[in-house]
């Protein structure tokens, strides 16, 4: 046999092991028992969901949406749950995310994962936002991506000290989806285009005067707020308000500190205010502070595509409705999976952990409007509906 024929053998061979192992991934997730991902629980006046893959920073998997959607419209609908508390397992994290490793390497074998992943996804991060009963998210530890999306689109958002916020889609070829499209550039000033441009990380306290949290807990009293939150005997959306905010007001840690990016918010909302992505490194350049010159730093990492993609979503969302953005970026996502940036920022990150991504287009200048348009595209039948 000539060597040409091994190669081909072997590379096909190599093709059917990484087959066969994504099946086997999906079918765990398909059987795994629910208690080992997620567990919905009735406590006392609630439906507690807890994220249960400490593991994996509790990353979100298709199996656990799969779960927690129909039992948040359950509960919404049950006359004898008056809230919902969605909180992470093991301490270290809320929600490190979706689990993107695995829809990248199912899309590569061809297994067309990603569109029911991220229909799906978006149509929770929706239930979320439209729940009739209060929902109060404990975002304590790691809270970012999709974990973000099962948490800020609630009607409470409760952080502690140890809460780390960031939507780092840029540095992945993606971009801040779940609704990132809505929330970011509702936040104060360009503070959203910001933290959506560089992947920014918000700790503690600054969750919460970034307007993300709605109230900031002491980790240490976190058990005892879910206890007292339990313990209400039919609570109406005050009452727990009531709770939250006697926890909030107690809460001494970081209290007398200012918000970690106060002193660069002037910078922050005229270098963000740019229409371009062009314009804003120009903007960086000419302010040449130590802090502008690290944030062109940042951005010069990141994918050229998804900048150009992430400052117009967000420049569109910013008048659409949750639905509507949901809709937007459910055909970003599916243009992402067709694309190389996106596989390639998950080789990069994720899998080979090289830091070092080889992005397509390499520069700004090569990201053409055509390209954007096609990425904003309807997909027709295929988009997303509420």
């Amino acid at each position: 046999m000539g060597q040409r024929e091994m190669w081909r053998l072997m590379s096909r061979f190599n093709a059917f092991k990484r087959t066969n192992t994504i099946l086997h991934h999906l079918r765990m997730s398909k059987h795994t028992d629910a208690a080992e991902e997620v567990l919905l629980e009735k406590k006392g006046c609630a439906g507690v969901i807890t994220l249960n893959r400490p593991k994996f920073l509790n990353a979100l998997t298709l199996n656990m949406i799969r779960q927690i959607y129909p039992q948040l419209k359950k509960w919404e609908q049950d006359p004898e749950t008056f809230l919902i508390i969605i909180k992470g397992a093991g301490g270290k994290a809320f929600c490190a995310g979706g689990d993107i490793r695995v829809i990248s390497e199912a899309e590569k074998a061809k297994q067309k994962i990603a569109p029911v992943f991220f229909r799906e996804e978006y149509m929770l991060n929706n239930a979320v936002g439209s729940c009739q009963k209060p929902y109060v998210a404990l975002i304590h530890g790691i809270t970012m991506g999709g974990g973000v999306g099962l948490s800020v689109h609630g009607q409470f958002r409760v952080a502690t000290e140890k809460c780390l916020f960031a939507m780092p889609e840029t540095a992945i070829g993606l971009f801040p989806d779940v609704g990132g499209g809505y929330f970011l550039p509702r936040l104060q000033g360009k503070l959203g285009y910001f933290l959506a441009l560089t992947g920014f990380r918000l700790k503690g306290r600054d969750v919460y005067r970034a307007g993300i949290a709605t109230h900031f807990v002491d980790s240490e009293k976190l058990a005892m707020l879910e206890e007292d939150l339990l313990a209400l005997k039919s609570p109406s959306k005050e009452n727990i308000a009531s709770v939250l905010e006697n926890y909030h007001t107690e809460s001494k840690i970081d209290r007398d500190k200012s918000f970690i990016l106060e002193e660069h918010m002037d910078k922050i909302n005229s270098c963000f205010s740019a229409n371009t992505v062009e314009e804003i490194i120009e903007n960086l350049q000419q302010d040449g502070s130590s802090f502008a010159l690290e944030q062109l730093k940042v951005i010069n990492k990141m994918s050229p595509t998804s900048l150009k993609i992430t400052l117009r979503q967000l420049m569109e969302g910013s008048s659409k409705t949750l639905q509507e953005v949901l809709t937007m970026e459910y055909r970003l996502s599916q243009a992402c999976m067709r694309g190389h940036d996106f596989h390639e920022g998950v080789r990069a990150v994720l899998i080979d952990k090289d830091q070092s991504p080889k992005w397509k287009p390499a520069d700004l200048k090569e990201v053409t409007e055509e390209d954007l348009n096609n990425h904003f595209k309807s997909l027709g039948s295929s988009d997303l509906k509420f």
